[in-house]
């Protein structure tokens, strides 16, 4: 990426419309040279861009915070800033700090656009792309010893909880500090500390999803939640309450703190497991925590603590038969009707997509070969006939259980009068809806044929519509009209050529449908109530483009690849 453009993207990275030409002085450049730097970023950031009359706009905010907004915000809280456009790991860098620093380090804190080796607990690796996370540390030096910091993780768990709570995001606490939110997780916070002068150096890393990492399955995120939230009002919200919590902390421990953490802590008063290298070491219901930072269960042999570190906990229902599913891995497959897709899932993290045409399927046969080991079951969705299914089936060595679409799953109800004849990829595009969104959402996926479909905020999926997609009516059009069996043009708005006018009118059948069936949802749910656009299938891109831009700016489109597939994990995780 052209990192000198990164100022650019920090500006637009509030998802509001921006005149191209005040961009354009804000950095000293010319509109031409935003225009190319605009192609040297990333495919999933540049298909979010609406240009209109003048007019810059991302079709979502992302978690990028402009320098000045930043360091003002840390200052306001007393933390010198440093903002790196990328960088290895923001812990890496204050810690690198601690270390040679001979002096008590002052408190500092340190965010990066994009961490390339981000870290999280027990070793694990933070994976994100551009824009999804929201990633940063900090240092603060604690009159206390190591061992007396036990709870301090605790205590920054609470404050981001708390503060998330402040601007509509109800969260919860995973002991000692996973963040919570649905079952899934939100984020997580690293903590390594460094000795110095009777004192130590904390160094606190802060991880939050704000939009859906593309290959973690059991994830959730901010901005579904709240589709208008800023990443600079999370930012300034948690160094707010961590600039009073940590003094308060070093001066008191975490007795104080307890009354609250457990008010937010998930399992409180539940069974649970604890897990040391995979095995469980016991179980027990949780009864508190003490004020090391300790969990406290009541087990067979009775009352017991145990500290962070190595433990790992999960709550007695992760022994559903789908959670232990989620726990292996398994391959998912999407049987379109001119493609089959598929994506390789393992302990909630998707290792890789592919897809092929059925007259070469090759390309899954090479994919077995290097991520089929261990696959314990093959589940499916299908809309193209037996013939391909049994084509499908024969290459693999597992069977396939293909998913029907159904009257009920995961909470949500099945509206449509015989869900037997029901297309099963609209509904499992409906259940991998809620991925992205808790609101009523317009659900489109431009693939063969073109649907639209309607699901409101309180789980009632609607139905919706089906026509024909691009290709189908251009051959419509080729086969029963004179003189129009050529090649599309470009969609305008008012198109002077054939070519130019084919494309309008199949594009202009296609946004207008969408329109219309917000309008109808909009009705529906209230009109005081937020409506998204879920957009997924290969000509996605190009309906968001054609979309009127006054639409675009009053409502939240997004636009998800293989959007069926999510939804089977969905299914496969929480069914």
């Amino acid at each position: 990426m052209n990192t000198s453009f990164w100022p650019l993207l920090a500006l637009l990275a509030d998802g509001l419309p921006h005149p191209v030409q005040k961009l354009a002085k804000a950095l000293n450049k010319k509109v031409s040279q935003l225009n190319a730097a605009w192609q040297d970023m990333p495919a999933h950031i540049k298909s979010l861009l609406h240009q209109q009359n003048g007019i810059w706009q991302l079709s979502k905010p992302l978690s990028i915070i402009p320098e000045q907004i930043f360091s003002d915000s840390a200052r306001q809280y007393g933390f010198a800033p440093t903002l790196f456009l990328q960088t290895h790991s923001t812990n890496t860098f204050l810690l690198d700090q601690a270390r040679q620093t001979k002096d008590v380090m002052p408190a500092q804190v340190c965010m990066a656009y994009q961490q390339t080796a981000g870290r999280g607990r027990q070793g694990k690796t933070w994976h994100n792309r551009v824009g999804e996370c929201l990633m940063f540390s900090l240092s603060w030096s604690f009159q206390r010893s190591q061992s007396e910091l036990g709870g301090l993780a605790l205590v920054v768990a609470l404050a981001i909880s708390q503060s998330l709570a402040e601007l509509g995001v109800a969260v919860q606490i995973k002991w000692p500090n996973d963040l919570m939110l649905q079952h899934n997780k939100l984020g997580g916070i690293l903590i390594e500390t460094v000795s110095k002068q009777n004192q130590t150096i904390a160094i606190i890393g802060i991880g939050l999803n704000f939009t859906i990492p593309e290959q973690i399955c059991n994830a959730s995120a901010i901005l579904p939640q709240t589709p208008k939230i800023q990443a600079s009002q999370i930012f300034n919200g948690i160094m707010h309450k961590l600039s009073q919590y940590l003094p308060r902390f070093n001066q008191n421990g975490l007795e104080s703190f307890l009354p609250q953490y457990n008010r937010l802590h998930r399992d409180h008063g539940q069974l649970v497991h604890l897990y040391h290298d995979g095995k469980i070491i016991t179980e027990g219901t949780v009864t508190g925590i003490a004020t090391s930072g300790a969990i406290i269960l009541e087990t067979a042999d009775g009352e017991q603590e145990f500290v962070t570190g190595e433990i790992s906990l999960r709550s007695g229902r992760a022994t559903t038969r789908s959670q232990l599913i989620a726990q292996q891995r398994y391959l998912l497959l999407d049987a379109g009707n001119s493609k089959l897709k598929w994506a390789w899932v393992e302990n909630g993290f998707i290792l890789h997509y592919g897809k092929a045409a059925y007259y070469d399927l090759q390309p899954l046969l090479k994919d077995w070969a290097q991520y089929g080991s261990g696959v314990e079951r093959i589940i499916g969705c299908a809309v193209c006939g037996e013939a391909r299914l049994q084509q499908v089936a024969s290459i693999l060595p597992l069977p396939i259980m293909w998913l029907p679409s159904m009257p009920e799953a995961l909470g949500i109800v099945n509206h449509y009068r015989n869900p037997t004849e029901h297309g099963a990829d609209r509904w499992f595009n409906i259940l991998g809806s809620r991925r992205y969104t808790q609101q009523a959402c317009v659900v489109v996926s431009c693939g063969t044929a073109v649907t639209v479909d309607a699901l409101t905020d309180t789980n009632h999926y609607l139905g919706g519509s089906i026509l024909p997609g691009f290709h189908l009516m251009k051959e419509a059009l080729s086969k029963r009209t004179a003189n129009l069996n050529r090649p599309l043009g470009k969609p305008y708005a008012f198109a002077t050529t054939t070519p130019n006018a084919l494309a309008s009118g199949i594009m202009d059948a296609v946004c207008g449908a969408i329109v219309l069936m917000h309008e109808r949802l909009q009705q529906k749910v209230g009109m005081d109530k937020p409506v998204d656009i879920i957009i997924t299938g290969g000509g996605a891109n190009k309906v968001a483009q054609a979309l009127p831009h006054s639409f675009v700016l009053d409502n939240r489109i997004e636009i998800v690849d293989n959007l069926v597939l999510y939804g089977l994990i969905n299914w496969v995780e929480y069914a």
